[in-house]
């Protein structure tokens, strides 16, 4: 038995989020904890998961704030390290009118690029049954080697590797370089999340089913799902795929995190089954609860701290029965 479920390596920043104007007309931002990573071990929490975090923020305000939330929601935070003189990365979040979202970065540098191989704690990763992780830690030289080896290290102890690209194109020195980091993370995962646009980027296909076998040509991932917005989502298994339609809600506020909600749910459901000989019922049952989730977080402003309980997905599941 190992102590962990889901041990996940990356950022943990703060999201500025419009919330309203000033009396002047000026825009309002709430200081929001985030960060796709620890988005999904929150959610992954809710969900009765024992989970822990390996990243950096800055020794400052907003550093002490992200490491106190993570621990109010249980995630493990031996391995959050603090940087005496980078500050905490911190992301300005527009949100078009439908929910749709654009980010701003304060990194050049921050604090979650300044993570260390050396500083990643051998024990974590040899202790967890799956390693999560994206590319926000592989833009940079230093916090790749940090990846690299988290992955390598959780592989060689037998945990099962998710992946999630999350490309933020702005983040990046050139496209080139990111699509070259994807590949990579592709060659190490057993689980995929990638979103409709994101497998279009990277495999030059319109189609979906197309983009999922040219992936497959070179990188036997047993399970990708492809989360397509309001069109729903998908799971890639075996010789064909699932499709669910998602849950629209008429109160979106907001998509940060939705897709983070979704990942988490699919994580939780191959920890509980297993990622051999999944029935289509079974990958069904999967792409519902995730989608449920993923459309009650887009009614709430931010991720981390308001990620749903599993009553509330099980009770908006029985109410679109």
């Amino acid at each position: 038995m190992k102590t962990y479920d889901v041990v996940a390596l990356g950022e943990l920043l703060i999201d500025f989020t419009q919330n309203g104007l000033s009396e002047q007309g000026n825009s309002l931002f709430e200081a929001n904890p985030g960060g796709a990573p620890c988005n999904v071990l929150s959610m992954l929490n809710n969900l009765g998961k024992k989970t822990a975090f390996i990243g950096k923020v800055g020794k400052d305000q907003f550093g002490i704030t992200l490491k106190k939330s993570l621990e109010e929601l249980g995630i493990g935070t031996d391995n959050l390290m603090m940087d005496e003189e980078i500050h905490t990365t911190l992301a300005l979040v527009h949100t078009f009118e439908d929910g749709d979202r654009d980010f701003s970065f304060y990194r050049n540098p921050g604090a979650d690029m300044m993570l260390r191989a050396e500083e990643v704690k051998e024990e974590l990763l040899r202790d967890t049954r799956l390693f999560h992780f994206g590319t926000l830690s592989m833009t940079h030289e230093g916090v790749r080697k940090a990846t690299v080896k988290a992955v390598t290290q959780a592989k060689e102890a037998g945990a099962l590797i998710s992946f999630d690209p999350n490309l933020r194109e702005p983040l990046w020195d050139t496209l080139d370089h990111a699509k070259e980091e994807i590949r990579w993370g592709l060659g190490q995962c057993d689980i995929l999340k990638i979103s409709d646009n994101e497998i279009q980027w990277l495999t030059g296909k319109k189609d979906f089913t197309e983009g999922v076998t040219e992936i497959r040509r070179e990188f036997p991932i047993p399970l990708i799902l492809v989360s397509m917005g309001r069109d729903g989502s998908r799971a890639y298994y075996g010789d064909g795929y699932v499709e669910v339609a998602p849950f629209l809600q008429k109160h979106t506020i907001e998509t940060t995190g939705a897709g983070d909600t979704f990942c988490a749910c699919i994580i939780n459901y191959i920890l509980e089954h297993g990622l051999t000989a999944l029935k289509e019922s079974q990958l069904r049952e999967m792409l519902t609860f995730a989608n449920a989730a993923a459309s009650i977080i887009t009614t709430r402003k931010g991720a981390l701290r308001v990620m749903p309980t599993l009553k509330e997905v099980q009770d908006y599941l029985a109410a679109h029965a």
